[in-house]
């Protein structure tokens, strides 16, 4: 029992972290909605986001040869996780424009919203299951007791509810961070591509300089804050 306990724990940890990914994606993609839809949307993106990695944890499972090559050396997964980084590459360069062109936020207002909305979260979940094949099939390496790692997936899960909507609404605030977060996303994507073809990139030489250029943002922002409250002052 203790043994199941450590893993589940290990799974929940990796899962957490594997779900900085979606949290900007949610950030960035329910930017579009109207702000009375956004939650509604984060909700139900991550619920079936989960619905669908745990259907991926149990075809995982019975399909060992999601790995197996099936055309030019390339399996189900690397096709997968190619696709995959080339739509977010798309994604996160269109949303770049879209900000830098200073385009209404709330313009899909104007259009289908409630088309819109299920369009966004088709794009959550779909990208998640990109994000989490190599985290499902290093689980089910880990263990082949399901009961455990879909006990990891629906608490990671009810994390990154909690903590979707405060970073979501944070980096919406301040469009510096929002360049950030598109910046990283297309980090992600090239680095989803190349792990497609066969051409692995250590996640520390990501995920480092990340941090440190969030690092960099947020002194700066801190700087202005002061600066303008000193300026308030005089």
């Amino acid at each position: 029992m203790a043994d199941a306990l450590a893993l589940l724990a290990l799974l929940i940890g990796l899962e957490l972290v594997l779900g900085v990914d979606n949290i900007l994606v949610i950030a960035i993609f329910v930017g579009r909605l109207p702000e009375e839809k956004r939650q509604k949307a984060r909700t139900m993106g991550l619920a079936l986001a989960m619905a669908a990695r745990i259907l991926m944890l149990v075809l995982v499972v019975y399909l060992a040869g999601i790995t197996d090559p099936v055309i030019w050396d390339l399996s189900v997964r690397d096709m997968v996780l190619i696709a995959g980084g080339l739509f977010l590459l798309y994604k996160a360069v269109n949303e770049i424009h879209h900000t830098l062109a200073l385009k209404d936020e709330q313009s899909i207002k104007a259009t289908n919203v409630s088309g819109a909305y299920i369009k966004i979260i088709a794009q959550i979940v779909l990208l998640d299951i990109v994000f989490s094949i190599d985290s499902v099939v290093t689980a089910v390496g880990l263990t082949s007791q399901l009961w455990i790692i879909i006990a990891a997936v629906v608490v990671s899960f009810a994390g990154l509810l909690f903590f979707a909507r405060p970073i979501g609404d944070f980096i919406l605030q301040h469009p510096a961070l929002k360049i950030l977060a598109l910046s990283f996303l297309i980090t992600i994507g090239v680095t989803i591509f190349m792990e497609g073809i066969h051409k692995h990139v250590p996640k520390a030489y990501i995920y480092l300089p990340m941090g440190f250029a969030l690092v960099v943002e947020i002194l700066q922002m801190r700087y202005e804050y002061n600066r303008k409250k000193i300026d308030r002052k005089a």
